[in-house]
């Protein structure tokens, strides 16, 4: 399944739930940070590189069950030359990225819970489903920026967007009549091992481009650690990422809420 097929079966789907099901509709804003985890950044899972911010329509089955529609923007970045790591620091690659997240996401509340009503006034809860996130790796070279995916740096033309699996938790508060505010932290499988344009070996001869113009870039911006150096480090079968396929992606956040009751609401 392509990536606009993805969008529609999830719109689809949203649309065909609410359409049957939605008693206690909500709508939301949510603003905070942005991480990754991968190949420049292997280890620390809770690191925020950038800001993000996104919205929901959501639909409450009952007070532990929702369902919502969400798109969420984030900005996530590394530089192997702030790195802890000696061998990354010679590899000295870099990147920043923009990801468009759009997903479809199944909420649990552990306690009976909705800002319109329900016995508790908080509660934790959990949500996962799946999502479609698109994205575009660049990178700074003497001042210039270039758009990673053009030059094929490991010879491989990846595809700038990728299926997600989203699941993380939060907490959730009702402040005041139908307005409540939450925060969560959500982690997201991306399938792809591309966000940060890094993933296998270094750049193949045998692979560099046909073009004169595109080749000579390609093969600067494929491995930069003579700039530190003075010599490159890379060369056909030579490791440049780590073993891993997918990189994963973070968001962070506080928000609020505000939820329609209508007269056919759930009783508790």
């Amino acid at each position: 399944m392509n990536y606009k097929q993805t969008l529609l079966v999830i719109v689809f789907s949203v649309l065909s739930i609410m359409q049957v099901s939605a008693q206690v509709w909500e709508i939301g804003l949510q603003a905070g940070g942005a991480g990754y985890i991968g190949d420049l950044n292997p280890t620390n899972p809770l690191k925020i590189s950038g800001l993000s911010f996104g919205g929901f329509a959501k639909t409450n089955f009952d007070p532990n069950w929702a369902l919502s529609f969400n798109y969420s923007f984030g900005k996530i970045k590394a530089n192997d030359a702030n790195s802890a790591s000696e061998q990354f620091r010679q590899r000295n690659l870099s990147f920043n990225s923009k990801l468009h997240e759009f997903s479809l996401m199944v909420d649990f509340n552990f306690f009976d819970y909705f800002a319109g009503g329900g016995y508790s006034r908080f509660s934790p809860y959990l949500f996962t489903g799946i999502g479609a996130v698109v994205f575009d790796p660049k990178t700074t070279y003497r001042g210039s920026a270039y758009q990673l995916a053009t030059y094929d740096t490991e010879g491989y033309n990846y595809k700038t967007y990728a299926l997600s699996v989203p699941f993380g938790f939060g907490l959730k508060y009702h402040v005041k009549n139908n307005w409540s505010v939450f925060t969560n932290i959500g982690y997201r499988n991306a399938y792809t091992d591309y966000l940060d344009d890094v993933s296998k070996n270094y750049l193949d001869p045998d692979k560099y481009a046909t073009d004169a113009n595109i080749r000579q870039t390609q093969i600067l911006l494929s491995d930069r650690s003579n700039e530190v150096l003075g010599y490159n480090i890379g060369g056909k079968d030579i490791q440049r990422g780590d073993f891993r396929k997918r990189d994963t992606y973070m968001f962070v956040g506080i928000g609020i809420t505000y939820t329609f009751v209508s007269q056919k609401c759930f009783n508790f």
